[in-house]
């Protein structure tokens, strides 16, 4: 009997893991960005068409010397709420694409590690057609799983990657959580960082929150491990959470960050 109700949970886990997975993983939002949200945030969409855009950036017109940023945020809120990472970056010379996801901010699609990808492709092909080289992928939480995917995936030169607050592989996080479920069976994405880096030439910087309390920061630590060696250099920083680091850095860490990723732009 015991055989029976496992194999039976087996199949209904095999049956429903793509809704499973998604219910944990995606919270998007259809809430498209109106001209008042985007006045106050200083933004305007980029890329946009009649009913579709590619993300958000700085209303303004700053020089960008040192190249574009398209940054990929976490799974939670939206392009929109990433504006913080604006002032940093602008100052030290770039610009900065917001991309949003599929699903999320009103855009169209669907979610998921295909279409997520699909989507990140097409922005860093716009992004590099419209503002050439050099080009910088980064990533927030699950937008680190994105980047690091669209990295092992595009022929766009990408000049080096800043992963904010990652996860090794999305199965490993999910071992972690759900150590009594097989979540091979319940995963229908990988998000395997590890593995779409592994060729990756140029620098990536890995950013560790000390008290992750989402993302435990050994997730972060065994993708550096991971990485191949030589160019790669690990932050963690200490005090801080999965959504509150901000508060525990400054300027200094952006230019630090920024300092390491650009040196191949630079030799």
């Amino acid at each position: 009997m015991r055989t029976v109700l496992i194999i039976i949970l087996i199949a209904v886990i095999s049956l429903g893991g793509c809704n499973m997975q998604n219910r944990f993983l995606y919270f998007p939002s259809a809430e498209w960005p109106t001209e008042r949200m985007l006045e106050y945030e200083k933004m305007k969409l980029w890329a946009a068409v009649t009913d579709d855009y590619q993300g958000l950036v700085s209303a303004g017109d700053a020089p960008a010397p040192n190249g574009t940023i398209v940054l990929f945020h976490g799974n939670g809120g939206t392009a929109l709420d990433r504006g913080f990472y604006l002032k940093p970056f602008t100052n030290l010379g770039f610009r900065v694409i917001l991309a949003e996801y599929p699903k999320y901010g009103g855009r169209p699609g669907k979610v998921g590690e295909k279409h997520f990808v699909a989507d990140g492709r097409k922005t860093i092909r716009l992004a590099h057609e419209q503002y050439g080289d050099p080009l910088y992928l980064a990533g927030e939480s699950l937008g680190c799983g994105v980047a690091a995917a669209i990295a092992g995936q595009t022929s766009v030169p990408v000049a080096g990657i800043i992963l904010i607050t990652p996860w090794d592989t999305l199965a490993s996080v999910a071992k972690s959580l759900f150590p009594f479920l097989p979540v091979k069976l319940v995963l229908t994405d990988k998000y395997d960082s590890i593995e779409n880096l592994k060729s990756f030439q140029h620098h990536i910087a890995v950013i560790g929150a000390e008290r992750d309390e989402i993302l435990p920061v050994n997730h972060a630590i065994n993708l550096y491990n991971a990485l191949p060696e030589g160019r790669k250099r690990l932050w963690i920083i200490k005090g801080a959470g999965h959504n509150d680091w901000p508060m525990f850095t400054d300027v200094s860490l952006f230019k630090e960050i920024i300092d390491f990723v650009k040196i191949d732009v630079h030799q």
